[in-house]
């Protein structure tokens, strides 16, 4: 197994996410709900040693499968490390290990909570905690095939140990197109679902309206 080549696609993960982190900054900001010290400090930790893995691993050419199950399986643990952050430093979950599972479940879209009142959480980690699980929907390997080219080498290896089921099929000749065509399906679902649930829409498409009568 090529190890350097792995923890460098590792390290490019988790900038990735470090990313992600800093997407509920604005509704702290607009919440005033005091956690965006939290999400900052998250986002700097993964950046760091993010590019500490890009500094001592050079990028590998000509990735097996062993190298892309290796991938996703340090890329499940790490990232759900990465994510349980914000939980944790917030202090509305005390124990590391309950922020820990709390991420794991968004990451793999498990829907499991260890919360008995999800609804007291702020408003920036609540954000969090439906990031976790949008990310997850999809495969946070398959997103860093669609926007990081460089993880091209070896991507047919990693969409196949990502993707679940017997058979990876592709919908275009290059894995980071197909990644990006589901990728597009899946925003543009993300962005035609609120609209289906604006009041305005919802006595239209609601499927249990009254019919006026004839």
């Amino acid at each position: 197994m090529r190890t350097g080549g792995v923890l460098n696609i590792f390290g490019k993960l988790l900038i990735l996410i470090s990313f992600c982190l800093l997407t509920p900054i604005p509704f702290s900001l607009y919440f005033k709900d005091g956690m965006t010290a939290t999400f900052l400090l998250s986002a700097g930790l993964g950046t760091i040693l993010g590019l500490l893995l890009l500094a001592l691993f050079a990028p590998e050419k000509d990735l097996g499968y062993r190298d892309g199950f290796a991938v996703v399986v340090l890329s499940w643990l790490g990232l759900a490390f990465l994510g349980a952050l914000p939980f944790y430093f917030s202090g509305k979950m005390p124990l590391f290990v309950d922020c820990f599972f709390e991420s794991m479940s968004g990451f793999t879209t498990t829907g499991s909570t260890v919360l008995t009142q999800v609804e007291i959480l702020p408003h920036s980690i609540l954000f969090w905690r439906a990031m976790t699980h949008w990310l997850g929907g999809m495969g946070i390997i398959v997103l860093s095939l669609a926007i990081l080219p460089l993880l091209g080498v070896g991507g047919m290896q990693l969409f196949q140990a990502e993707m679940p089921g017997p058979t990876k099929d592709r919908l275009a000749p290059r894995i980071q197109d197909t990644a990006r065509i589901l990728w597009g399906v899946y925003f543009l679902f993300t962005a035609v679902l609120p609209l289906l649930r604006h009041p305005g829409h919802r006595r239209i498409f609601h499927p249990y309206r009254q019919r006026r009568p004839l």
